[in-house]
């Protein structure tokens, strides 16, 4: 049987692969499991995107949450990253993030954090899932009765918690800044204008409309391109995308350039690192990192780690060696001085402040980097599975290894939370990358299809 938990929660097509009847068993598994050993209900915080289908989640949730006698907490729309926070702040036991992140509105997911802010290991999601698959069989787990059984509180005031925290990571304010923010429609339409107008800046918001299915349609940080252009229309300083849940952040210069999360880890690792505050001087990335932010961490006089790409791994490897910036490509970016998790609003007021500290233009702290040229494609597949061990993927991969030799690389790797097989190339000339990265997809196409 395949696993439950994928390598961001529980995700899928809502009402098709994910079913409020799973979320109901999901949410009373949790309750049992985080209250065991204990007399008082497990206080388990739930927060949501825009999602239409985040409603019917929670309150499958929440059912599950008091048929084993829990203490459910409902902040409403948030960020994903305030409810690490919030679970942390209150003392939870555990919190519950209802969202799909980048995803298009039709799929929605359902992510645990711990007591501590950090997301569960794999053990214990393995023990949840042990408990999910038994209530979904025969069901003889504990069952509360009378003034035992669980009970919901709402709680949206949690949202200003969650912003006066925010706004407290940064010493600096940004008056006359002129800032473009597109909230994707999703979980920080209401969080990030609000810290932005709090610190100075002079706002315009797009995308923060959110209508239930409009959640990273054309907008956010997997859609930049209207944010670039209002950037450049308004003559504005520096511009703000998130994603759906605003784990993210993804930036844009006062040139329409994107600063995207390896430019992001440079620009934040040069100020930390005349400041003292960047301990050993190093950073921590994924194998997804492009070549030019080796160089440019490297000609800073800074080292890098490399991890397996997703974020827990990043945050795995700062929590055992002491670092406390880490991050990938694609925005996700870890500050352990302030989170426990990524932080798209925390992201985006360091790099503000990077900007602002250093006196120089947005671009001039772009330019610190140079990208080599990366071409990835996404293969849509049957199957992840035996790709490593198939010979006419592997041959295309060593061919196409042999043909970029010293001067580039190939990684092929399955995503962890869609069906796609992803071919990344990356080199000086991009008609070979796309020759080279488009041969082996039709390959992987063929053999996983």
């Amino acid at each position: 049987m395949a696993r439950l938990f994928g390598t961001d929660g529980v995700r899928g097509e809502a009402n098709v692969d994910l079913t409020p009847e799973l979320a109901y068993r999901l949410g009373r598994a949790a309750a049992l499991y985080f209250g065991k050993d204990q007399e008082e209900a497990p206080l388990i915080l739930i927060g949501r995107d825009t999602r239409i289908s985040g409603e019917m989640f929670e309150a499958a949730l929440v059912a599950g949450i008091c048929s084993a006698g829990g203490h459910a907490v409902l902040a409403g729309v948030i960020p994903t990253p305030a409810i690490a926070y919030l679970a942390r702040k209150y003392q939870a036991k555990a919190g519950i993030v209802i969202s799909a992140s980048h995803n298009p509105f039709h799929d929605n997911g359902i992510k645990f954090f711990g007591g501590d802010g950090y997301k569960l290991p794999d053990a214990v999601e393995d023990e949840i899932e042990g408990m999910v698959h038994r209530i979904e069989t025969q069901d003889d787990l504990p069952r509360p009765t009378g003034g035992k059984i669980g009970h919901l509180e709402y709680r949206k005031e949690l949202l200003k918690d969650y912003v006066e925290f925010v706004i407290s990571t940064t010493k600096e304010r940004f008056d006359g800044m002129r800032i473009v923010l597109d909230c994707a429609n999703g979980a920080a339409f209401e969080a990030m204008p609000t810290v932005l107008r709090r610190l100075g800046a002079k706002l315009t918001v797009l995308s923060a409309s959110p209508n239930g299915t409009n959640i990273n349609d054309g907008c956010g940080s997997t859609h930049l391109e209207a944010l670039q252009k209002a950037v450049v229309e308004r003559k504005a300083d520096f511009g703000i995308a998130h994603d759906g849940d605003a784990d993210r952040c993804l930036c844009i210069d006062e040139k329409g350039n994107v600063i995207d999360g390896d430019h992001i880890l440079v620009m934040c690792a040069m100020e930390m690192m005349k400041e003292g505050k960047l301990p050993g001087n190093t950073v921590v990335t994924t194998v997804m990192a492009n070549i030019g932010f080796h160089d440019a961490v490297k000609k800073m006089g800074g080292r890098v780690e490399v991890t397996k790409v997703g974020d827990r791994y990043v945050l795995e490897n700062m929590l055992k060696n002491g670092y406390c910036l880490g991050g990938e490509q694609s925005g996700h970016i870890i500050f352990t001085d302030y989170s426990t998790t990524g932080d798209g609003l925390i992201t985006a007021l360091q790099v503000l402040s990077s900007v602002k500290r250093s006196g120089r233009k947005a671009s001039e702290l772009n330019e610190l980097m140079t990208t080599y040229p990366q071409l990835l494609v996404n293969v849509t597949v049957g199957t992840k599975d035996g790709w490593e061990e198939n010979e006419k993927i592997q041959k295309a991969i060593a061919e196409g290894d042999a043909e970029l030799g010293d001067t580039g690389r190939i990684l092929v790797r399955p995503s962890g939370t869609e069906p796609l097989i992803r071919v990344m190339a990356e080199g000086p000339d991009q008609e070979q990358l796309d020759r080279i990265c488009h041969r082996i997809a039709d390959i992987v196409k063929q053999e996983q299809g």
